[in-house]
Formats: structure tokens, C-alpha cells, sequence
């Protein structure tokens, strides 16, 4: 019983040795495959993550009107924004709040002590305030314009359309790398698929005999099956190691940023332990199903 369960195991491993060139080749072939899914995969995520961090940290300002700035009628105001589908975050902000922001960010001292008489009480020119975060970057014009529609809301601010352009411009980027991930796994599908055809075709005479005697399918699928799943391994391992001691490298180096303070890297503990575990997964996959293919499409199985 035992025997026949690793039987197929053995037999995979002796497709491999026996065919070293070709399984040498597929699985070099799978290598760098992996490598480069791997670096769109870095790429893919991290991008995914900055986008997401701009599109909460855009802010849609809204400037309460002198008239509405009752506390009755500010949490009217509150509620009508928090009621708009996609608003994730409100936050009040006083016309005290707003005029010491403003202080702050001037530089100059002298130019600060001009602002000191605006801060006794009834002289502060400033309005009340929310602040509103939304949950996609891509609708922050839309959401504008319905806050521009409450009463009582006298100016509505946000990035403008610059901000929404970079959102959309960093998400067809991340598009576009999961197209290409994609696009090099099936490569690497492709190769194995003609490394275990070409198997099959050089042991043509002896899969024949197998049959003739009356072997199933199961018996002659199965080695080819765990050979391909062998070479996806074998052609991971590199790419896993690769990919785990090289993004903790650069995470380090760069400090967990990249070009700017704005360009947050994943942290590599969990993502690198989870993305090693995605090329082992591609690696495995692409071996299986280009086995299953290639039997499937070589062998004319009988039902």
C-alpha cells in the first residue's frame, strides 16, 4: 500500500534525473519567471499600498458658512456628510483649531504677532470646519459636489483634479504589473508543459506497453504529474530566497521608503514570509497544470 502511494513520487524523481537537460532547462525557465514575478509582485503591492495611503490622506475641507455655525446647526452639516456613500472619516474643526493651524505655518515671528489680536474673543475671522476622508480616491469629485450641495456649507476644498489623476494613473499602474505577473506566469506554464511533453514523447514506446498490459491512467499520469509539481519546486526555491533576504535588504537600506518619505514599503515581516509562500504556491501550479496539460493533450486516455 505504501509503495503505491510513493510510487508516483519516485517515478517523478526519476523523470527528473533521467531527463536532467530538459528538467535543468524548465527548471531554470521557472526560475526566472519567478524572479521576475516576484519583482512585479513587490512592485504590484507596494504601489496598491501608496495609493491607498493617498486616497486617505486627501481631504475634502469643507468650510462651514458664519450663519450655520450653531452646534445644532454644525451636526446637522456633520450628519448630511457622513450620510454621502463613500465618506469614511468627519472631523470638526473650530475656527479657534483653524486659526492657530494657520499661525503656525507662517515662518516668520514678526510676521505671527500680526495674527495675536485675531485670537481675542469675537475678532476671529476664520470659520468652522470638517475635515472629510473617503474610502476611494477616484470619487473625491463626486463626493465634492454633494457636500457643496448641503445648506449651510459655504466652500468645499480638495486636492483638485491633479489628486484624482495620480490616483488613477498609480492604479493603472498596478493594473498593468498584475497583467504582467500574470502574463510570466503563464510562460512558465507553457515551458513546463513542453518539457513534460517532450518526456512523454521519448518514452512513447514504453507508455505503450504500459497500456497494453492494462495499466490505468492513474499510473502512467500520475509520475508526470509530480514531475512538473518537482520542477516548479525546484525552480522556486532560488526566487523564494531571492525575494526573502533581498526585500529585507532594501527595506533596511532604504529606511522603508522609496524615492520619498511619501513612498511607504510593506513591512517585510509578514509580507516577505507571504510572498515566498505565493512564488512556492506559482511554482507548484504552473508545474501541476503544465503536467496535466501536456498528459492530457499527448496521451489519448480512454475512458
Amino acid at each position: 500500500m505504501i509503495s503505491k502511494l510513493f510510487r508516483p513520487v519516485i517515478e517523478g524523481f526519476k523523470g527528473v534525473v533521467r531527463h536532467g537537460a530538459m528538467s535543468l532547462s524548465s527548471i531554470f525557465s521557472v526560475l526566472m519567471s519567478l524572479i521576475l514575478i516576484s519583482l512585479m509582485m513587490i512592485f504590484t503591492f507596494n504601489v496598491r499600498q501608496f495609493t491607498q495611503g493617498l486616497e486617505h490622506s486627501i481631504q475634502i475641507a469643507v468650510t462651514v458658512d458664519y450663519n450655520h455655525e450653531s452646534a445644532e446647526e454644525e451636526d446637522r452639516i456633520s450628519l448630511a456628510i457622513k450620510d454621502i456613500e463613500g465618506v469614511s472619516t468627519v472631523t470638526y474643526s473650530s475656527k479657534a483649531d483653524e486659526l492657530e493651524y494657520y499661525i503656525n505655518s507662517v515662518a516668520n515671528d514678526e510676521a505671527k504677532a500680526l495674527f495675536e489680536p485675531y485670537r481675542e474673543e469675537g475678532k476671529n475671522p476664520m470659520h468652522d470646519a470638517f475635515y472629510v476622508e473617503v474610502e476611494d480616491g477616484s470619487k473625491l469629485e463626486q463626493i465634492t459636489e454633494q457636500i457643496k450641495g448641503i445648506p449651510g456649507v459655504e466652500e468645499v476644498e480638495y486636492g483638485g483634479a491633479s489628486a484624482t489623476k495620480l490616483v488613477s494613473a498609480l492604479n493603472t499602474v498596478r493594473l498593468i504589473g498584475a497583467g504582467l505577473t500574470l502574463a510570466l506566469s503563464l510562460l512558465a506554464l507553457f515551458l513546463i508543459a513542453n518539457t513534460i511533453n517532450t518526456t512523454i514523447e521519448n518514452r512513447a514506446d514504453e507508455l505503450a506497453i504500459m497500456r497494453n498490459v492494462g495499466a490505468k491512467n492513474s499510473f502512467i499520469r500520475n509520475p508526470f504529474l509530480i514531475e512538473g509539481i518537482i520542477i516548479g519546486v525546484l525552480g522556486a526555491l532560488v526566487p523564494m530566497a531571492a525575494t526573502y533576504f533581498g526585500y529585507q535588504y532594501l527595506y533596511r537600506v532604504s529606511g522603508g521608503h522609496l524615492v520619498s518619505d511619501m513612498f511607504v514599503l510593506l513591512d517585510p515581516d509578514p509580507f516577505a514570509k507571504y510572498l515566498c509562500l505565493a512564488l512556492l504556491g506559482v511554482g507548484v501550479l504552473v508545474g501541476l497544470l503544465g503536467s496535466y496539460i501536456s498528459v492530457t493533450r499527448r496521451l489519448r486516455w480512454k475512458r
